[in-house]
């Protein structure tokens, strides 16, 4: 398939008030989506028919009686992997609930020894919120406290652990250790008589499993599950099947956004910012795929691009008196200060106003919601301010301590804002204004996922924004305030972002402070920087990593 780009448009600045240009190359996927834009969000009857029958017999493996109870967790991983899982929620759970009951006594793994199924057990009971101890672990090392060599040999094994080791917390070093020992063999291991265990390695190397993006681990995985040699078909064809399902039903929502952002007209009316509207769906797709969140999903996505606009319009054109007075008017809150703007912030004003009451008028499925929307704007209020924080530290050419950019990044990487954008539209999950407490409250798996998401973003997007006059990042406070090189200031921040990843495992340990569904948003919004931040910033510069990825989720299906 050929995506043609339109030609870029450049930003026709007015000299004499200082503008700036950032040169943002335009949208890669021009019409594209529009296609399927569709009031009707379903899947043909076939398909879905023949996806309940395969599910019929999912389900019915998974309460049958095994000999081997430790198949059936093998079984729960391949649902996980290969994207599923929400479809047997009730009977992974219970399933888990007896392996731990079985398998865990006074707070350790007993009667397993294999370095595999070790490995197996500590992964799924710890991504659902079982906390032990990974002292088990340590039965795999010799009498000199090193793991033995010989582990090597179960290359299986060694992958498992490799995952399993991302899922620890602070003060297990043992996990610590395992990573450095299992990275370090599988980054030397060659396999050709195993094709399956050579593109598994490939690919948790790249990205760990855990961290990566759900639906397209689920991709991957589909992709390469049939090499395994005790693949289960029936798991394959229901995965191909559910997958392409739900691509038919994302491209039409993405179609619909994509339909809602033309109308507005940014290229002509907002030249110097991102046009990303199929990146920003892409972006919330991340946070919530399941199908019957596509309400709240749509709304994520504008939220997402709406967040984009403003945070171009305070980082790159708007002139300081501009954006003081915008500033101003976001906090009356009031159709009445249109007049009091720009013409070009006219436009994003009117059309922030409108999200709003989207977000008001949208079908929650309870009698009174009016706190939601009292919280969000809120939080935009404050998110704006900070941008207007950061302008003036520009406009005054102010370096930050760490400390200070970095409690101020936790309003600008937006994270609060996105989770409770996010939790408007969680269908059944009641969500109560507790839970809107709970995330103003800034809880630490908030601050560990701004962290995660600022840090990222940061590392790599530095030298591409210091080439125009920009806020200095916190690659920049870091090198000022101790006197350090550049590398040796990314080295310290990655030490945080490591830090900020066991906070996040440990949030998410029973029993937790909300329900896991609220904390697996903020998961996925860390999983989300974690995969586009990588090497670059591919939300900005898109023509890489992430047109791969939207291809692969939402323009090619998987072939049956």
């Amino acid at each position: 398939m050929s995506i043609t780009a339109p030609s870029n448009t450049k930003m026709n600045a007015t000299s004499n008030l200082g503008r700036q240009s950032a040169d943002f190359h335009p949208s890669l996927w021009n019409d594209y989506f529009l296609k399927y834009a569709s009031d009707t969000l379903e899947v043909e009857d076939e398909m879905k028919r023949n996806i309940e029958t395969l599910k019929e017999e999912v389900r019915k493996t998974l309460v049958s009686p095994m000999e081997k109870p430790l198949t059936k967790a093998e079984v729960v991983d391949s649902i996980q992997c290969l994207g599923l899982a929400y479809h047997f929620e009730p009977e992974i759970d219970e399933l888990l609930k007896q392996i731990h009951n079985d398998f865990i006594e006074n707070n350790e793994i007993t009667q397993i020894e294999d370095l595999h199924s070790l490995a197996l057990l500590f992964k799924l009971l710890r991504q659902h919120g079982y906390p032990f101890s990974p002292d088990v672990f340590n039965k795999l090392k010799d009498e000199k406290g090193n793991f033995k060599e010989t582990l090597a040999l179960d290359v299986g094994g060694m992958i498992t652990l490799y995952e399993a080791c991302h899922l620890g917390i602070h003060g297990e070093d043992i996990l610590d250790e395992a990573l450095a020992f299992t990275t370090n063999h599988l980054q030397s291991i060659t396999i050709e008589s195993n094709p399956f265990i050579a593109a598994k390695i490939n690919n948790v190397l790249k990205q760990c499993p855990y961290r990566g993006i759900p639906r397209l681990e689920a991709r991957k995985y589909i992709s390469i599950y049939h090499l395994h040699p005790s693949h289960n078909e029936v798991l394959l064809t229901l995965a191909k099947l559910n997958f392409n399902a739900l691509q038919k039903l994302h491209q039409k929502e993405c179609g619909n956004v994509c339909k809602w952002w033309n109308s507005l007209d940014v290229p002509r009316n907002l030249p110097y910012a991102r046009d990303r509207i199929v990146e920003s769906f892409f972006w919330g797709l991340s946070v919530i795929s399941e199908p019957q969140y596509y309400k709240g999903r749509s709304i994520l996505a504008k939220e997402i691009n709406f967040l984009t606009l403003i945070d171009d319009t305070y980082d790159v054109y708007g002139t300081i008196d501009e954006l003081e007075l915008f500033t101003a008017a976001i906090e009356r809150w009031d159709n009445s200060c249109l007049d009091d703007l720009p013409e070009y912030m006219k436009l994003i004003y009117k059309e922030r106003l409108s999200i709003f009451e989207e977000i008001d008028n949208a079908d929650t499925g309870k009698e009174e919601r009016s706190y939601y929307v009292d919280y969000i704007i809120k939080d935009f209020k404050r998110i704006v301010q900070a941008y207007m924080t950061e302008a003036r530290w520009l406009y005054r050419n102010h370096i930050p301590t760490t400390e200070e950019y970095l409690n101020l990044s936790r309003v600008t990487s937006c994270f609060t804002f996105l989770s409770m954008s996010s939790y408007i539209c969680m269908g059944d999950i009641i969500v109560t204004e507790d839970i809107f407490k709970w995330v103003w409250s800034q809880p630490k798996i908030i601050e560990a996922a701004s962290i995660i998401g600022r840090l990222m973003d940061d590392i790599v997007s530095n030298e591409f924004e210091q080439k125009r006059k920009h806020i200095a990042s916190s690659v920049e406070c870091y090198m000022k305030e101790h006197g350090v090189s550049r590398e040796e200031a990314i080295d310290e921040l990655r030490k945080m972002l490591k830090s900020a990843w066991k906070d996040i495992n440990e949030e998410c340990l029973r029993p937790t402070q909300v329900p896991m569904p609220f904390l697996m948003i903020l998961l996925n919004l860390s999983r989300f920087m974690d995969v586009i931040y990588k090497e670059a910033d591919n939300y900005t510069h898109t023509g890489g990593i992430m047109k791969e990825i939207i291809t692969l989720l939402f323009v090619d299906p998987v072939p049956m």
